[in-house]
């Protein structure tokens, strides 16, 4: 019988904890509010003592409600093209019409907090830059940021400097609006927690690669809500440290996650957020376990450095694997695949989301025939449900079981 991790509870509590305070904060006005982008630069936001709020995880709590498309039209409405990214047309669109899905975890929160600045990197798309600048004019406050190189193979000395430049740049505007200086020596300690949490995210994810693995996809998109909204505190350390103890025993007692675990998939691209339970029940119903993906991999930054933290802080926003060339990505599938045992490869192409599905320009085809690890793409997005359709995933997913039970025993 497959159990939840009974740490659970205790991220639980520090996600409570981390928007109830930016929700005093914003009411009260006691501390400086700055929005950041997942991948951030949160590390230097932290170190000027602002509170980050990640509005991309706002956007996740709508999709995973099933409300997106109830507030897409909205943001469409006021001239945000259908086509774009459903995380900010959801969460523009909720705002516009006062709803936010904080208020139904959390009674007392009635919205996101008011920023007082908003820093993007658009290493992951041009979209978070949109986004960020409509708050921006909405709220009248700034919205800067650092404009990242994309499609890279390897990340040389050459494309450093002009990034760590633009993290520099950013400090006076940042300062303006703290009211404080930066301490470097702080901003040191904030990117040695931040290496900590890499590393303890790394442990966790890389626990699936044990047979059978102690957890799947569909816990790791949760559990990464500490990587991404806490990254550089010592109580998201803290956190992760009880998964790891409770992974660790889990491998020890050869406990998976999966009932009686049969195949291995690798997932790549973004989850289905309205969908992770019935996905999950799914998978689970064919003994299938996702045991890793591109997407919960991208809060692993191992470039950063105490003694580097402008040089290091660039290298690791240019290293992300969403910024990488077709060439890096499709070696670091392969290798990724390989690490995890995985049989097979799940590419989810994302309607509005190009920038995170890795399907449409023959990747899956090159590895097929590299690896002969087979692979289904299954259409849909991450938030905007009415381009999901759960009979054709169901009809593919089941037949993808079948051909993997087929290819084992033969």
């Amino acid at each position: 019988m497959s159990k939840k991790l009974k740490s659970a509870s205790v991220l639980n509590k520090f996600m409570a904890d981390y928007y109830y305070e930016l929700d005093e904060a914003s009411k009260t006005k006691s501390k400086k509010i700055a929005w950041c982008t997942s991948t951030g630069p949160a590390e230097l936001l932290r170190a000027l003592g602002f509170l980050v709020y990640f509005p991309e995880t706002h956007s996740a709590m709508i999709g995973a409600s099933k409300t997106a498309a109830d507030f897409i039209p909205k943001a469409n409405a006021i001239g945000y093209s259908p086509d774009i990214c459903s995380y900010l047309t959801s969460d523009i669109g909720a705002y516009l019409a006062g709803v936010t899905p904080l208020e139904k975890a959390y009674k007392t929160i009635k919205s996101p907090p008011a920023p007082d600045i908003l820093v993007y990197n658009t290493n992951q798309c041009r979209d978070v830059q949109d986004w960020f600048c409509w708050y921006g004019r909405h709220y009248n406050v700034p919205a800067i940021g650092i404009n990242t190189y994309n499609c890279v193979t390897d990340v040389t000395k050459s494309h450093i400097p002009s990034i760590a430049l633009q993290i520099q740049d950013l400090v006076k505007p940042l300062e303006k609006v703290s009211g404080k200086k930066l301490d470097i020596d702080f901003l040191k300690q904030v990117i040695s927690l931040s290496v900590k949490c890499s590393e303890l995210w790394e442990t966790i994810l890389n626990s699936a690669a044990t047979i059978p693995s102690p957890i799947s996809f569909f816990d790791s998109v949760t559990l990464m809500g500490a990587a991404v909204v806490g990254r550089g505190t010592e109580e998201t350390n803290i956190c992760y440290e009880k998964f790891v103890e409770e992974l660790n025993q889990k491998v020890e007692n050869k406990e998976g996650r999966i009932p009686n675990e049969k195949y291995r998939i690798y997932w790549d691209g973004m989850p289905v957020w309205g969908r992770l339970r019935s996905h999950s029940e799914l998978f689970k119903s064919l003994k299938v376990c996702i045991v890793a993906s591109t997407y919960c991999n991208s809060w692993i930054f191992k470039d950063f450095d105490v003694n580097k933290p402008f040089e290091s802080m660039a290298k690791a926003y240019t290293s992300l694997f969403i910024a990488r060339s077709e060439d890096y990505k499709e070696q670091y599938i392969k290798d990724m695949t390989k690490f995890f045992k995985a049989d097979g490869i799940i590419y989810h192409d994302a309607k509005t989301c190009p920038n995170n599905s890795n399907c449409r320009y023959g990747m899956p085809q090159r590895i097929e025939k590299d690896t002969g690890l087979p692979y289904i793409t299954i259409n849909g997005d991450l938030n905007d449900l009415r381009l999901v359709s759960d009979e054709q995933t169901k009809t593919k997913v089941e037949a993808f079981a079948e051909q993997l039970e087929e290819k084992l025993a033969g």
